[in-house]
Parts: structure tokens; C-alpha cells; sequence
């Protein structure tokens, strides 16, 4: 569905003049807010990031004169399209994320909308609080989405649902007036009904409105209590002061918009424990719900065999493999919270005891400690992601049926006749969700670009409606009605109560023009279908392969927007976002952004669109997606074939080709230093260097090593060792760092291996990073060619480098077998050091200056999308007497020549204050510090003043000398 743009050109204008904060029209940002984490698109006519209450009430007034809807919206990961529709979008994550006040006292937190869940969290934890419900999406769901959904998550059998949470709000009305929404008496009603206002006629409507449907109230909802449906005149129905704000919540942005939330705070437990229970089978783990249950858990969960097979390939998850025992079919996670840890793991034996009293599973892991439950919690958070992941092409794990609830007595039998319906359709599906609760996450493999498959969606459907009913459970536990599931309400509520939803609904919202088409007066759930909307991808011929369904849109419209790609915290995904908090600069927003160019009759001639360029150029192609991301959207590989045809047509810039040629200035550099290194220190040439090429003057550049690696190999007296190794003698390592190979192949001579040095060219990544691909392909290929013909294993000291052999080299040189035989031998020099150590061939002293000492280490991003750093800590726990903490730090902000380029070094330190630069400034000075990549150690060094050693430099600090 589409708004015609010019019937809002009078709105643009408008909003421009009322607004501070940011308007946009143009047809990317229409398309990016276009989607949410749904099956759903509609595209907007524009979208407002307002910076306060006051912009919102500016656009609500506005659209409503231009009679276009308002559509609010918080991280845009609604499942049932809640957040999408043919109006003005109003995000509210951008400017309006500020924690106005949390008082501990009171346990309540004053926030405003865009306020992530997490976030708040965090500045509760120190008072021993915390936001009740606890939603899978925590690190990046806004609390005014929580609000507009009425969203649960895993502990609501403990601290219910966000409607018991909330004790007040601030709202603009429909009418763009302003209003406190709270408990009120009885005369505080009255009075506020007085007023000739569109307020006041709610508080003198609504009562007589409840009288008149006080049995259609009574019997019209479904029995079971975790609703997530319709408007809640239940609320309004029962004893006590009259309360508009909770009334409100779970109405999707249909009856108001609120802007700031006064919400309840409870304690945070001390201490989680966990029960891991292995079945054969999903049926046999529902069916040990119910003894779970009579031990009064916190939580119970269950993750299917799908999930669990998915999270084992992705190096994100790998460590839950180490901790299952034999091959499940089902987990269930059974969960206790409190502040007596001797308590609750008593409860554990209680619930492992009754298990295999009753026959229930084949082996229940306990895990007590943080430290034990770090793998099972990460994949069970990212169920929903792991379950996306599954989809090819657009057949796709549908969220459609995925939010039924039915009492959990009630939930073995439940889900097999469920089982049932998808087997007569011949659908198969994931199930994960809430057995505490009643709750199953069912999401059926549909495909929306075929007819017939979308109308065995529908009636799917109608059957999960009815079939829920008999079981006097719900059709919305906790994402709500939205698209997928409001076109069922008056068959749900019956007539007499949905045509009392539907005067609610007129009496907040007389234009309409509040969220239209969610809870009442919904089009058809087939309506409005997002792989249907999308056109026949356009003719393009790609340098590099896209080994998906689909070819390159395929691989950019595997992004189901989930948002994972907006998180603050843990992991790097995604730096661009976190410095900007801008939906383009996500993942998410790239890869929309490259569907819609993708989508255009000819796709070579879209990339050359400014405005996408625009689009593509914070990503620092960390890679850190093609890991993090459960659909490992890959944007470094999309963006450099996006940048080979913008160059296309606009010619290749003069920064781009000296950046691509990085290894043929640094031999020249090498070859003439010292020299070449004072140019480089007078601060007028930098500043020339600046305006005329872009390369800012801020940052210091590297030096030149006149006694490279090359020179120091061809000198160096060779050792015969026992095997054959190839160390690649990348651009950095090889002439600006020799010391850090000098340090790796003596090492390697000393663990009996004979190193054979790779120095005949590059591998390619620098001129792959700068979209100068059919250079990158020639380089490829002449050092695939020379490593063909060498021995053994190939190592290396720069991650960027080494790893591009195992990964962009197949992207480039698809069909090349010689390809897959060269990445099949890379390795890390940190496992054959610890191997070697292990074996005795390399010894350690317990008395050098590194003993007693604290090393932080920070790891490259390519090596933690490709293999993680694993090894590399590994190795550094040899060293005898040293205190090893890996950082979390995400990404440093340099990524290469990102951060040398003058409109991005902001940016790029922006990105290292994030968490690099505070956690080594909390470190005390005697800390040593290490980092796999050049990149990582020239921004420690520029953002901290502090030098970063390699890892293998440390190593070979503590070696017993020959």
C-alpha cells in the first residue's frame, strides 16, 4: 500500500516549520520504515524523528489537518506489523531514549518512550531493581513499544505483563492536545470530564460506555489472563479509581500516542538458577511442564530441536555444544530466582528428582553460576533470530499463529492437535515459547510469493483461532493483534463487545487517524504481504557471488528485521548504529535500502544513487553481521558490490585508489625510508594531504620500516624444522609492524616448523573494502596461485588479511577449487603455539616481567565473524602468572582506512568512546594490553595513549631464550 506523495508535500512543509527535530520524504527512508519485524510492508509518506513531547503533538496535529494517519513506532520489531502503515511514521528511538528520573525509593523509573528496555535495566541494577517483564528483544525494544504490544517475556509468570507496570503516561490525543493519563477518583474524574475538550470527553464517554456493555465485558474475553488483544474495558469494568493508562496499554498507538511512561520498578533477584531437561522429543518436554510447574519456577521454557541444530552453526552460539549432552530434540529450561542460592538450588534437585521419578527426559543439566549459564541463555534469547535463519529465499518462519496461549494444563494436548493442522497442510514449523505461561511460538515455513501457499496460510490460521477457543485461551499472549491477527477480533470478542471496542476506538480517534487497521475495522490478514509487494528483481551481472536464493537481493532480503542489529551491549553488531542511533545506519536499514535499489528496473543504475551511497558509507564493514546477525546478512560483501557499481558510473576516487594500492605505497614507503616517514609529521603537509585527498590530518599516520620483513627473512639465518608452513607477510605485518612477524616466525622456527615466507602480493582487501573489485579479483588470484603451490599450513598475524583467504577469496573467485584448498590450510599462529607448547616444543618462564601482570585483550572484528578469538585467548592463558580478560568492547571505530578518512574519523572515535576507550581507561596503568589487528592498536594508541601489543609479541616476551 502506498500513499501518493503529492498530497503531502503541504504536510513536509508544515512539519518542517513545527518540529525540531528531523523530517524525511525521500523515497530510502519512506522504504526502511516501510517494514517491521512482521510479514508486512506499507509504505509510509514520510517519517519524524521528533526530539521531545512537543514534536509530537506538532505532527499529530499536522497529519491530522493533511488527513494522513500517524503511525508511532519504537525499534520497529513488532510482529505483527503493528508499526507499519500508509502515514506518517513517528520514531521515537532516536531523540526520545532519556531516563528523565528513577527514584529507588519509590521503585519507579519516569522514561521517555524510546527507551530501551535494557537500558533502563542498567540504571536500574544498581538499586536492585529491574523493569518486570523481560522480553527476548530486551537490548534494543523500546518501552513504548512494550507499552503499545502490552509485551510479556519469559517472567511473566512472576511479574506478569506490562500493564501491570505501568502507573502512569504522558500522551498526545488524537487531536495533537496533551494529556496525563493515571489513576483517578471518582471526583478527579468528574472534574476532568468538565472540560470542553477532547480529554474531557473521554472521562465523560468511557464510563457510560462500560455500563452499557457491562455483559458483553463480562463474558466476551477469553477466559485465560495473558492477553495481549483488543481494547481492555475489562480495566475499566472493575472496582477502584478510574485508569486511562493502563487502559491504553496494548492499543498499538490506535487510541493515543504516548510519550513519556511512569512505571514500576521491582527488586532484581540476586541469584537465577537453571534446570536443563534433554528430551527425545518437543511432545515429551511439553508434557514435563507440568511437574516443573508444581515446583514454582520463575520461568519454564522450551527450545525445539530446530533452534538447537541452527545455533550449532553459527560461531555466536558454538559454546552450547560443549555443554549438552547427547543429540536433544528439545530443551526445557526451568528457572528459579531469589536471593537464597541454597534455596533455589534445592528447588533444582526438586525439579531433577521429579523428572526421573516420572520419567521425564534423559539427562537435566544443572547450571548455577553465571559463568554456567552464559551459553544457554545467549541461545535462548535469540531463539526467534536462529529460527529466521532457517527461512530460503521467501520461505520463511511466519509469525502468524506464533502468539497463542492457552492455560498450560491444557498444553500437551493443545499443541498436538496444533501439530495436527500443520500436518494436514503440509506445513512444518519451529516451536519455542513460554510453557509456564501456556505460551508456544509456532512460526510455520510459508512461502507469500506463492498464492497458494498464502491462502493455506489464511486458513491456518482460522483453524488456530477456533482451536484456541475451545481451550478458552487467547490469540494474542504478548505481540498483539496488528495485521496478522486484528481481522479475527469480532469473531474472537463477539459483536456486542468488538462494536464496543469499535466506540472506543471513535471516541479517542474520531478522524481516524491514529494507527488505522490494527485491533478494528482491520483488512484482511493477507492484505498487504511483504515478499508480494516487492517487484521482479532487475537484471544485474555481480563481480563478486551471492550463493543465496535470489542472488544479491536475495542475500539483502534475508534481513527479516528483527533489529538485533540495533543493540547496545554485548558483542559489535552494529558500531554505525550505536554512534548514530539511526535506522540507515543499521544493518537492518542497509539491507532495505539495497532491496528497494535492487528492486528498481535496472539495479546498476540505482547504485549510483547519492542518496544510497549515502546509505552504505558509515558501515565500516566490521563484519560483524554476517556472525551476530541470525540471518548473517553479510553488509561488507553487499556494500563493496555496491560500491564496484557506483564507481561505475561516477569513476573511482583518488582516496579509493590510493587506499586500494596500500601495498604497493607501503614497499615504496619501506624502500625509501626513513624518508618517506617526514612528509607524513609536518603538519601542513597533513593539512594539504586533508583537503585535497581526505585523509585527516587528525590522526597519526603509520611509520615505514626501511628493515622490513622481507629484507629481515631473506637474512635470516632459516631453520629446518620437522613440517612446512607459509606465513602470509601481509601489507602491515610485512612493512610498517616487521617486529610483530620477526616475533611469529621465531616462534614457529622454535615449535620445529620451517616458515616459508608468502610476500608476493596482496590478498586483496584493501581494494575489496574500496569496491575496486576486478582489482581485488587480480590480486586474489595471483596469491591464490602462488599458495596453491605451497606446503602446509598458512598463517598469519593480521586477522583482516589471513581471514579474507577463508572467506572473500570464494566470493571473488567462485568456481576457482583451488579456492577451498587454500582456505581449507588457514590457521591462526595462536594454534599452532599452543599446540606446540602443549607438546613441550616451546617453554614458558615462570619469571618474566609478564608475570603478575593484568593483559586485556581486545580481539579484531573479522576474527571474531570468522572464528572467534578463542584461540587467541587460549594462548594467551599459557603464559604463566598472567591475569587474561578478554574485553567486550565491540568494534574500536578504526576498521582500516575508515577511520584515516576525514568525514569518518568523528564517527570513528565516536565509535572507540562507545567501550574501547572507557575500558582500557579504567585500567590501571601497569596493564598490559593486546590486540590482534593494526587497526585495533593504531586506535588504541590514538584514543588512549596507551600501546597495544600483538598477542604473539607477549608470547614471545615469555619463551625461555635458546
Amino acid at each position: 500500500m502506498t500513499a501518493t506523495l503529492p498530497e503531502t508535500g503541504d504536510l513536509r512543509r508544515a512539519l518542517g516549520a513545527a518540529v525540531e527535530g528531523e523530517v524525511a520524504f525521500d523515497d530510502y527512508t519512506r522504504h526502511l520504515f516501510s517494514r517491521d519485524a512482521s510479514m508486512y510492508s506499507i509504505m509510509p509518506v514520510g517519517v519524524v524523528f521528533p526530539r521531545h513531547a512537543g514534536d509530537v503533538a506538532e505532527a499529530v496535529k499536522a497529519a491530522g489537518l493533511a488527513g494522513v494517519p500517524v503511525v508511532p513506532r519504537g525499534a520497529g520489531t513488532s510482529l505483527a506489523g503493528q508499526t507499519v502503515g500508509p502515514g506518517l511514521v513517528l520514531d521515537f528511538s532516536r531523540h526520545m531514549n532519556q531516563i528523565v528520573d528513577l527514584d529507588p525509593k519509590a521503585r519507579t523509573a519516569l522514561v521517555e518512550v524510546g527507551v530501551v528496555q535494557d537500558q533502563l535495566n542498567q540504571a536500574a541494577a544498581p538499586y536492585g531493581l529491574m523493569f518486570g517483564p523481560d522480553t527476548s528483544t530486551s537490548n534494543r525494544a523500546t518501552i513504548g513499544g512494550m507499552i503499545g504490544n502490552n509485551s510479556a517475556g519469559s517472567g511473566s509468570l512472576t511479574f506478569g505483563m506490562t500493564i501491570d507496570h505501568v502507573r502512569a503516561l504522558d500522551v498526545v490525543l488524537a487531536d495533537g492536545s496533551t494529556a496525563r493519563l493515571e489513576p483517578v477518583s471518582e471526583e478527579e474524574r468528574a472534574r476532568r470530564a468538565a472540560e470542553p475538550t477532547l480529554e474531557g470527553a473521554l472521562y465523560r464517554e468511557l464510563p457510560g460506555l462500560v455500563r452499557d456493555n457491562a455483559e458483553a465485558i463480562a463474558t466476551g474475553f477469553p477466559p485465560f489472563w495473558r492477553r495481549a488483544c483488543g481494547y481492555r474495558l475489562d480495566r475499566l469494568a472493575g472496582p477502584g479509581e478510574f485508569d486511562l493508562a493502563k487502559f491504553v496499554v496494548g492499543a498499538e498507538g490506535t487510541l493515543v500516542v504516548a510519550t513519556h511512561a511512569l512505571v514500576d520498578l521491582v527488586p532484581k533477584p540476586r541469584h537465577t538458577v537453571y534446570a536443563v531437561g534433554h528430551f527425545d522429543s518437543t511432545a515429551a518436554a511439553i508434557a514435563a511442564t507440568e511437574d516443573a510447574l508444581a515446583c514454582e519456577p520463575a520461568q519454564v521454557e522450551l527450545m525445539d530441536k530446530t533452534i538447537l541444530d541452527l545455533s550449532r552453526q553459527k560461531i555466536e552460539y558454538a559454546g552450547l555444544g560443549d555443554i549438552l549432552k547427547g543429540d536433544p530434540a528439545a530443551l526445557l529450561f526451568v528457572s528459579f530466582s531469589g536471593d537464597d542460592r541454597d534455596h533455589l538450588t534445592a528447588k533444582l534437585d526438586e525439579v531433577s528428582r521429579s523428572w526421573k521419578r516420572n520419567g521425564h527426559g534423559y539427562h537435566t543439566l544443572l547450571a548455577v553460576t553465571p559463568a554456567e549459564q552464559t551459553a544457554l541463555l545467549k541461545v535462548r534469547k535469540s531463539s526467534l533470530g536462529l529460527l529466521m535463519a532457517a527461512g530460503e529465499g521467501t520461505r520463511r518462519p511466519l509469525a502468524f499463529v506464533e502468539d497463542t496461549a492457552v492455560d498450560p494444563k491444557h498444553l500437551a494436548e493443545y499443541t498436538d492437535r496444533f501439530r495436527g493442522v500443520l500436518d494436514r497442510h503440509g506445513l512444518t514449523a519451529g516451536f519455542y515459547g513460554h510453557c509456564s505461561v501456556g505460551c508456544l511460538h509456532i512460526r510455520p515455513f510459508v512461502d507469500l510469493a506463492d498464492p497458494e501457499q498464502v491462502t493455506t496460510m489464511r486458513a491456518v490460521a482460522v483453524e488456530i483461532k477456533d482451536l484456541v477457543a475451545e481451550y478458552g485461551g487467547v490469540n494474542s499472549s504478548e505481540h498483539g493483534d496488528g495485521l496478522a491477527r486484528s481481522e479475527f477480533n469480532r469473531e474472537i470478542f463477539g459483536p456486542e463487545l468488538y462494536e464496543a471496542m469499535r466506540s472506543v476506538k471513535h471516541l479517542f480517534d474520531p478522524g481516524n487517524v491514529l494507527n488505522p487497521g490494527k485491533i478494528v475495522d482491520a483488512p484482511p490478514m493477507t492484505d498487504n504481504l511483504r515478499d508480494a509487494a516487492l517487484p521482479p528483481a532487475g537484471p544485474l551481472r555481480t563481480r563478486l557471488s551471492f550463493e543465496v536464493v535470489g542472488g544479491m537481493r536475495g542475500a539483502a532480503d534475508r534481513c527479516m528485521n528483527i533489529g538485533l542489529c540495533r543493540k547496545s551491549g554485548p558483542g559489535v553488531m552494529c558500531p554505525s548504529y550505536v554512534a548514530t542511533r539511526q535506522e540507515e545506519h543499521s544493518t537492518r536499514g542497509r539491507a532495505n535500502a539495497l532491496v528497494k535499489a535492487l528492486s528498481e528496473p535496472d539495479p546498476a543504475k540505482a547504485f549510483g544513487d547519492e542518496r544510497l551511497h549515502e546509505i552504505l558509507d558509515l558501515c565500516l564493514m566490521c563484519k560483524a553481521c554476517k556472525s551476530e546477525c541470525p540471518m548473517s546478512v553479510d553488509m561488507a560483501t553487499l556494500k563493496a558490490e555496491a560500491l564496484s557499481h557506483h564507481h561505475d558510473q561516477h569513476g573511482v576516487p583518488l582516496r579509493s585508489r590510493i587506499f586500494g594500492a596500500i601495498r604497493s605505497l607501503n614497499r615504496l614507503g619501506s624502500a625509501t625510508a626513513p624518508l618517506s616517514n617526514l612528509p607524513t609529521r609536518v603538519p601542513l603537509v597533513r593539512r594539504v594531504l586533508e583537503r585535497t585527498v581526505g585523509i585527516t590530518a587528525a590522526r597519526q599516520l603509520p611509520r615505514f620500516q626501511r628493515a622490513n620483513l622481507i629484507r629481515w627473512h631473506k637474512g635470516h639465518k632459516k631453520h629446518k624444522g620437522r613440517e612446512t608452513l607459509t606465513f602470509l607477510a601481509d601489507s602491515f605485518t610485512t612493512y610498517t609492524e616487521p617486529h610483530i612477524g620477526k616475533a611469529a616466525i621465531e616462534l614457529l622456527e622454535r615449535a620445529g616448523w620451517t616458515v616459508e615466507l608468502a610476500a608476493t602480493g596482496c590478498c586483496g582487501r584493501s581494494s575489496l573494502s574500496k569496491g575496486l573489485l576486478d582489482q581485488a579479483k587480480a590480486q586474489a588470484g595471483a596469491l591464490v596461485a602462488h599458495l596453491a603451490a605451497t606446503e602446509g599450513p598458512i598463517v598469519g598475524c593480521e586477522p583482516s588479511c589471513l581471514f579474507t583467504l577463508r572467506d572473500e577469496h570464494r566470493a571473488m573467485l567462485a568456481g576457482d577449487e583451488r579456492v577451498d584448498a587454500v582456505a581449507a590450510r588457514v590457521k591462526q599462529v595462536e594454534e599452532l603455539l599452543t599446540e606446540a607448547v602443549g607438546a613441550g616444543r616451546l617453554k614458558l618462564r615462570a619469571d618474566s616481567w609478564l608475570a603478575g601482570k593484568r593483559v586485556v585483550f581486545h580481539g579484531h572484528c573479522h576474527q571474531k565473524a570468522e572464528v572467534g578469538t578463542a584461540a587467541t585467548m587460549a594462548m594467551l592463558r599459557l603464559i604463566p602468572g598472567v591475569e587474561v580478560v578478554e574485553l567486550d568492547t565491540g568494534c574500536c571505530g578504526m576498521a582500516g582506512s575508515f577511520g584515516f578518512e576525514a568525514e569518518h574519523y568523528e564517527l570513528s572515535m565516536t565509535v572507540g568512546s562507545d567501550r574501547l576507550f572507557p575500558a582500557l581507561a579504567a585500567e590501571p596503568e601497569e596493564t598490559v594490553v593486546a590486540a590482534t589487528g593494526v587497526s585495533c592498536r593504531q586506535q588504541i594508541f590514538h584514543g588512549s595513549a596507551r600501546q597495544a601489543w600483538h598477542p604473539i609479541e607477549l608470547l614471545r616476551e615469555a619463551v625461555v631464550p635458546s
